[in-house]
Formats: structure tokens, sequence, C-alpha cells
């Protein structure tokens, strides 16, 4: 579906305001949580008129799911910082700054996916998206010869990021940026 929604994309004044309403309901989502995000909300933030989104969206979750889906269409990578561990630690820093945000977009796109099975189907594909991104950090190091070819890496990227969304979005506990540094450098073998 995400390779149906880039392919189908439209431009102009189409593109602007699914933009406009797009950044209203993260907006809405941040600072108020899934309960709070309304059709009106998000219609009175983006200047667009509630029947267009009802046209175009027709719910609140199918708002959710597109907000999901319009993250696996950004131009986004991991750093390449000239070895692994300076690579993970990079994508540790963007995923620390992500969860401690004031009223982070992250941890609000989190906790509104358990409301609906599309937004947690959603959620999931966007995700799969970011570790297939991601993964180009292990390719690196494999042609750089600091890791073995055919290594898989999805339990080094999860050996890097889960003990951060552990700690901060199910834990609701505090993280220092050196301690991501240092889950970034478990899992990079230091």
């Amino acid at each position: 579906m995400i390779a149906e929604v880039r392919a189908s994309r439209p431009g102009g004044r189409t593109a602007r305001v699914r933009s406009d309403v797009l950044a209203a309901v993260e907006s809405e989502l941040a600072e108020h949580g899934y309960d709070g995000l309304t059709i009106d909300a998000v219609a009175a933030r983006s200047g667009v008129h509630r029947t267009t989104l009802y046209r175009r969206w027709k719910t609140v979750p199918g708002l959710l799911v597109d907000l999901l889906e319009a993250g696996a269409d950004d131009s986004w990578e991991p750093a390449d910082t000239g070895s692994l561990e300076g690579d993970l630690i990079a994508v540790n820093r963007e995923v620390h700054a992500a969860l401690t945000a004031r009223s982070s977009i992250t941890q609000a796109v989190i906790a509104a996916s358990f409301r609906t099975a599309d937004a947690a189907d959603a959620l999931t594909r966007f995700w799969e998206d970011r570790y297939a991104r991601t993964a180009l950090v292990i390719d690196r190091a494999i042609a750089r010869g600091e890791l073995p070819a055919g290594t898989d890496p999805h339990p080094i990227l999860l050996t890097a990021t889960a003990p951060l969304y552990h700690q901060l979005v199910l834990l609701r506990q505090p993280m220092s940026r050196s301690q991501a540094d240092h889950y970034a450098r478990v899992a990079a073998g230091r």
C-alpha cells in the first residue's frame, strides 16, 4: 500500500493540502494525544475545511494511518560516520532525541497505534521501512570489513535501539544520551 501511495501521490494544491493536514495531525497528536485528535481541531489548525477532511480521510484513524504512511515517503537515511560504532551512535542519538522531545510525536504515534488495527498495521509498515533503511549501517560496516559478509542487520539494530524504546516508552524512565551511546557501542561489539 505504501508503494501505491507513493505512486499515486498528487502534486500541486492536493499535495499542499495533504502536507498541511498531516502537519496539523502531527501537532494535535503530540499536544493532545489520540483522544484529543479530532477532525474539527485538524481542520482549524490546518486551515482545510472539515468537509475536505471527511471526504479524503473519512475518520480520525484515517488521518493517523496517512500520517504513518507519509513517514515512509521521506528521504531519511542513517548518517555515515565512517564506522559501525559511530553510525549506531548517530542512529541512537536520533532515536533518543525523538523519544525525549517535549511533546514527542514518536511516543504519541506509538501510543495511538494501539487504538486501531489500521494504525497498528501502518506503524508496523513504518518500522519495517525504517529498519530496512537502517540496515545500510550494517551494509557499510560489511563493506569496510568491520563485520563478516552475510551479517543479519536486524539483531544488531535491535540491540542498539530496543533499550531506548524499552526504557523511555515502556518504563517511562529517563535515559541520558550517554546511556543511548552505550547501547550503540554494545551493539557494535565494543
